[in-house]
C-alpha cells in the first residue's frame, strides 16, 4: 500500500508515456489531464481556463489520427506498476451505458436499452485491491450498437461469441492475462456479475495465477445428483452466517445483512445447444450466500459464486463472498464519470471525438475514487504521494486561516477530509468518511486555491 503512488504529478504519471505519433500530442494529453483534471465538473470553456487552451483541446479530440486506445494504455501501464506492490488484486468489470440522447446531432450513436435513447456503451476492468482501493483500469471497450441489430435477440445461440457483445468478457479477460504477464508476482481474481455468467469464459484456458469469480445466472446442468446447480448448492447445509456490509443505493440507506452460507464443489456440462463444439465440462466451487430476515420492501440479497479459487473452509467461503462485494466498487467509477465529471454533458459532435474525451474523463474519475479509498485504507500515509507541495501548502492554510504551512505534509486521511469539506463535507463524526460527490467537488476549489496561493506566496530569500 505505502508504494502505489511516487509521482505526485498525476498527470505525467499516467498519460507521459502515451505514444500518440507525436510528441506534441502526448505533451497536450499530459495539459489537458491537468486541467480537466482541476475541475472535472466544469464545462470545457471553463476548465480550460482559456481561448487557446480550450482551442486545442478541441483539435486533440477531433484528431482521428490520435486512437483512444493509445491514450489509454499509458494509464494501464502505469496501473501495472501499481499492480507489483500488490500480492492480490480483484479485476472488476462492469458495462455503462454514455447517454447523449439529448444531444441529438451527434453521429455515430447506437441505440441503448431502449430504441428512443441513444449513446455509447463502455465495457471497463477495474483492478481493486481487497481494500477496495482502485488501482487503475485494466482495459476499457467502447461501441455503439447497431441499430439494423435491435430486435434480433432471439438468433443470439446461433452466432459465435465473436460477433456477440458476450465477447466483451473476452476481450477483458484477455487484458487480465496481460496484467498478470507484466506483474508475475501478483495472483488476479476476475471479477463479474451475471452477466459475465458466460460459457466460454468459464471454460478458457488460463495462466497460473489468475483466477473466477462470478456470480451464476444460469441453471446450468451439473454432474451431481441434483443435476442442476442451484439444487445441488442448496441441498447442502447451512455451514455458517457472515455479516456483509450494503452500502446505500438510491433511497435505501445502508445495512448490515445477515447472510447464511452454503458452498461445495460442483462439475458444469457445457450447454446442451453446444455439444457440437466439444467444449470441456468445467469443474469449479459453487458458493451461496442469502440474507436472512431482509428489511420490509428491500430485494434481499442471494448470490451464488461460481469460482475457480479452492473452497475447502468456512473462511475460505467468506472470503470468497467478500472478493464479490468488493464489486460494488465498478458501480462507484460510472457514478464519478456521470455525475462529478459530467460525461454526459459533453458535446462534441461525433462517437470519435466522445470516446477520445471519454478515456481522458475515465481516468480523471478514477484519481477521484482512488483519492477516496487511498485515505481510508492508510490514513496516516503523508499526503505528498497524491498531492504536489503547493496543493497541500495551499489546503492548509485555506483550512487553517494562516500564511505559512508546516514543514512536514498533513497525514492523507486528514488532507482528503480537507479536500472533502472545501466540497461540502461536513464530517460530524470522526467516523464519518468523505464521499467522491465532495471530493470531486473539492478537487475543483483547491485548484483555485493552489494557483492564488502560488501567485501571493513571497518569494523565497
Amino acid at each position: 500500500m505505502h508504494n502505489f503512488a511516487t509521482d505526485t504529478n498525476w498527470a505525467v504519471s499516467e498519460f507521459a508515456d502515451a505514444e500518440l505519433g507525436d510528441e506534441r500530442r502526448t505533451k497536450r494529453l499530459v495539459e489537458l489531464a491537468n486541467a480537466l483534471g482541476q475541475h472535472p465538473t466544469a464545462a470545457l470553456p471553463e476548465a480550460c481556463g482559456d481561448g487557446g487552451m480550450l482551442k486545442a483541446a478541441y483539435r486533440f479530440f477531433d484528431n482521428d489520427a490520435i486512437d483512444a486506445q493509445d491514450m489509454l494504455q499509458s494509464h494501464v501501464e502505469s496501473t501495472y506498476r501499481r499492480l507489483e506492490h500488490v500480492s492480490l488484486v480483484l479485476a472488476v468489470q462492469d458495462t455503462t451505458e454514455g447517454n447523449w440522447t439529448g444531444h441529438p446531432a451527434t453521429q455515430g450513436l447506437g441505440p441503448l436499452g431502449h430504441t428512443a435513447c441513444q449513446g455509447l456503451l463502455v465495457h471497463t476492468t477495474l483492478a481493486l485491491t481487497p481494500e477496495r482501493v482502485p488501482l487503475g483500469l485494466l482495459a476499457q471497450q467502447v461501441w455503439a450498437r447497431d441499430p439494423t441489430q435491435v430486435g434480433k435477440r432471439a438468433r443470439r445461440k446461433q452466432l459465435p461469441i465473436s460477433q456477440k457483445e458476450s465477447q466483451k468478457w473476452l476481450h477483458s479477460l484477455d487484458a487480465v492475462f496481460t496484467a498478470r504477464d507484466c506483474g508475475p508476482t501478483t495472483r488476479l481474481v476476475r471479477v463479474g456479475d451475471r452477466e459475465a455468467d458466460v460459457y466460454d469464459v468459464l471454460a478458457a484456458a488460463r495462466p497460473a495465477g489468475v483466477e473466477l469469480l462470478i456470480r451464476a445466472s444460469w441453471d446450468r446442468c451439473v454432474q451431481e445428483p441434483e443435476r442442476y446447480v442451484w439444487a445441488t448448492v442448496e441441498a447442502q447445509p447451512v455451514l455458517a452466517h457472515l455479516i456483509l456490509k450494503v452500502p446505500r443505493r438510491g433511497p435505501q440507506p445502508a445495512r448490515d445483512a445477515t447472510l447464511a452460507l452454503r458452498f461445495c464443489p460442483v462439475t458444469l456440462c457445457p450447454p446442451r445447444h453446444r455439444q457440437r463444439e466439444g467444449l470441456p465440462a468445467v469443474a469449479l466451487w459453487a458458493v451461496q450466500v442469502m440474507e436472512v430476515e431482509p428489511p420490509t420492501a428491500v430485494g434481499p440479497i442471494e448470490w451464488l459464486l461460481l469460482t475457480t479459487v479452492p473452497v475447502h473452509t468456512v473462511d475460505d467461503a467468506i472470503e470468497r463472498v467478500r472478493w464479490y462485494a468488493c464489486r460494488w466498487g465498478i458501480e462507484v467509477w460510472p457514478r464519478i464519470l456521470k455525475s462529478g465529471c459530467r460525461i454526459e454533458a459533453r458535446q462534441l459532435a461525433t462517437s470519435e471525438r466522445l470516446q477520445r474525451c471519454l478515456t481522458l474523463y475515465s481516468v480523471i474519475a478514477w484519481r477521484v475514487f482512488y483519492a477516496t479509498m487511498l485515505a481510508r485504507a492508510v490514513p496516516e500515509m503523508p499526503c505528498d504521494v497524491l498531492l504536489e507541495i503547493e496543493e497541500w501548502q495551499a489546503l492548509y492554510c485555506a483550512i487553517h486561516h494562516c500564511p505559512t504551512p508546516p514543514e512536514e505534509p498533513p497525514t492523507l486521511e486528514q488532507a482528503i477530509r480537507w479536500i472533502a469539506q472545501l466540497g461540502g463535507f461536513v464530517g460530524r463524526r470522526r467516523s464519518d468518511q468523505p464521499g467522491t460527490e465532495t471530493l470531486w467537488r473539492g478537487f475543483q476549489h483547491l485548484s483555485d486555491l493552489t494557483r492564488m496561493y502560488c501567485i501571493m506566496r513571497p518569494a523565497p530569500p
